[in-house]
């Protein structure tokens, strides 16, 4: 027997529990991991609720999460890049990541780096995966400016290291409280809030060029208004607003597998040339802690559970 995190009804954080399941076996091409870190993320919230059921539909009951980094415990047949032994970084498509044992298949793991931490590596799929997929999406060029939403939050904060990498001029809306880490990562802080369409223009008196949305509320409406092309802003929150306005929701076209972004992120990890924040660990055991953290919506980084 093996603990996963499992609800039977769509609600809130109280359907969330610890279960004693059977212990998963790895069918062909796939892997076993013993998780070590499994990240969370708002997008798994909204499906717990029901928020997302025509597009994302479940069957309880149900398992959650798709970060995860563990020690590969067992391989299935067809397997020979993997052996029992090997650190893995990957995801689940299966909503099953938040558990002590998890099936992945082979083509969803990429080797761990010795010096990728287990926190920051089982909390990089979705956030890095999405992060690079706007920043790709919104075609930076040097000497551009881009402006990023919640800058700190869990793909903001990747999101402008990796447009300030493209060569951009990166401005950050976030609370005056997370102003320093920006400033360090060469992002120009800006506080969100009233006026900030001022704020930002004072930031950036050359205009705005791109606009990446990682927060919704009114942020697509923002960057129109600052004059920003429909096809240079990207949203990875406010579905509607992209569907009245015609700005991108997905990733940049013919991106490549989330494997190899993955092991792409984790290089630049590993060279000290990306930070991954981590806002707070937590026990498998304390999940509805943890998101309950999550939901209050202003977490620096990441969050993440340890089995």
């Amino acid at each position: 027997m093996t603990k996963a995190v499992r609800y039977d009804e769509f609600g809130g954080i109280e359907v969330l529990r610890v279960d004693e399941i059977d212990r998963p076996v790895p069918g062909d091409e796939q892997v076993l991991v013993r998780v070590k870190a499994a990240g969370i993320n708002p997008g798994e919230a909204a499906i717990r609720t029901g928020a997302m059921a025509d597009i994302f539909p479940s069957t309880f009951p149900s398992g959650q999460g798709s970060d995860l980094a563990g020690v590969v415990a067992e391989v299935g047949a067809g397997v020979d890049r993997f052996s029992v032994g090997d650190e893995v970084i990957g995801f689940s498509e299966k909503r099953a990541a938040q558990a002590e044992l998890v099936q992945v298949d082979v083509d969803n793991l990429t080797p761990k780096p010795r010096n990728v931490s287990w926190e920051v590596a089982g909390g990089l799929f979705v956030a890095g995966v999405t992060a690079w997929g706007a920043v790709h999406s919104v075609q930076l060029d040097k000497a551009e400016t881009v402006v990023v939403s919640a800058a700190a939050g869990g793909v903001g904060s990747l999101a402008v290291q990796l447009a300030r990498r493209a060569g951009a001029t990166v401005i950050g809306l976030a609370s005056q409280y997370n102003h320093e880490w920006l400033q360090s990562h060469g992002v120009i802080p800006v506080v969100y809030g009233d006026r900030v369409v001022d704020r930002i223009k004072a930031a950036a008196p050359g205009g705005i060029d791109a606009f990446i949305d990682t927060h919704g509320g009114g942020y697509v409406e923002l960057a129109l208004a600052l004059g920003v092309a429909v096809e240079r802003i990207d949203t990875i929150a406010d579905f509607a607003a992209a569907a009245k306005y015609g700005v991108k929701t997905e990733p940049a076209t013919n991106a490549p597998p989330g494997a190899e972004v993955l092991a792409e992120l984790a290089a630049l990890i590993a060279d000290g040339q990306l930070e991954v924040p981590i806002a707070n660990v937590y026990p498998l055991a304390q999940v509805r802690q943890a998101y309950t953290e999550l939901e209050r919506r202003h977490t620096h980084g990441k969050i993440v559970l340890e089995p």
